[in-house]
């Protein structure tokens, strides 16, 4: 991206399919929206002033190239599939194209944003998981209309495999040290998945650290996507303990009394 900095996804995706996770920037040269939403902030929810928001979509549209869609995101698993009339807004965690020039995008602030292709390009999606929605199959549902969309068949492993293969992307969220839950929130991953208990470390007060990266790559496994990329629990992906880089709704909205949105974004040229 020129202008706002943001992450490009190293990872082994096709020529033909383009990605960014936009950052807060570093300046206000980078952004117009002011403090506590300073600089890039995407979301027009968060209080920010609409014409700061408004200037700042359109300067990563400039940037891409193509549009961005922007969905009213609520914690879900509906999956909505993009064409050129859609307007932003429509409600949704996660979206899937196989046209090219529409990224497929979600806005985050700690929760874990998942882009997804595969090794021809056939197709890109995008999820939006927090933890209600990665219990709630949102990458499941994500993954079960991409391999439609792209015309894949669950065939047996030994046929076809490399060429048919889903690689996906895991992008920066609050880290494993940050990420302080109930009981209720362990209990929701380990009731249909035992080995998720190692995700969770016990705090003295009944409460447990979350690892989401390792949440989101076990359930990536088990729905056959061996190859994720990106976020693996590292201190440099952590949204809270990067404020320089990255907003934090956790870190900010009680403290500072606002949160802007950083966008991750996915297309076919």
């Amino acid at each position: 991206m020129r202008g706002a900095e943001g992450l490009v996804p190293d990872w082994p995706a096709p020529p033909s399919v383009r990605a960014v996770f936009s950052t807060r920037g570093r300046g206000a040269h980078d952004g117009a929206s002011a403090a506590p939403f300073d600089f890039f902030n995407l979301g027009d929810h968060v209080g920010d002033d609409p014409a700061a928001v408004a200037a700042n979509r359109e300067r990563l549209r400039r940037a891409l190239g193509v549009r961005p869609i922007y969905l009213n995101q609520v914690h879900g698993s509906e999956v909505l599939a993009l064409h050129p009339d859609l307007p932003d807004g429509a409600r949704a965690d996660a979206a899937l194209t196989d046209r090219p020039g529409l990224a497929c995008t979600v806005m985050v602030a700690d929760c874990l944003p998942v882009l997804f292709t595969d090794l021809r390009g056939r197709a890109v999606a995008a999820a939006h998981a927090g933890w209600r929605g990665l219990a709630g199959g949102v990458l499941e549902a994500t993954l079960k209309q991409f391999r439609a969309l792209a015309g894949m068949q669950q065939a047996p492993a030994a046929i076809d495999n490399e060429v048919n293969e889903i690689i996906a992307w895991l992008g920066p969220c609050i880290g494993p040290r940050a990420f302080e839950v109930g009981p209720e929130v362990r209990a929701a991953f380990v009731g249909g998945d035992a080995g998720a208990a190692a995700c969770f470390i016990a705090q003295a007060d009944g409460k447990y650290l979350a690892d989401l990266p390792a949440l989101a790559r076990r359930r990536l496994a088990a729905a056959g996507v061996a190859r994720a990329y990106g976020n693996d629990g590292g201190a440099d992906w952590c949204t809270v303990g990067n404020a320089a880089r990255f907003f934090s709704y956790r870190r900010d909205q009680r403290r500072l009394g606002g949160s802007g949105r950083m966008a991750a974004c996915i297309w076919r040229v």
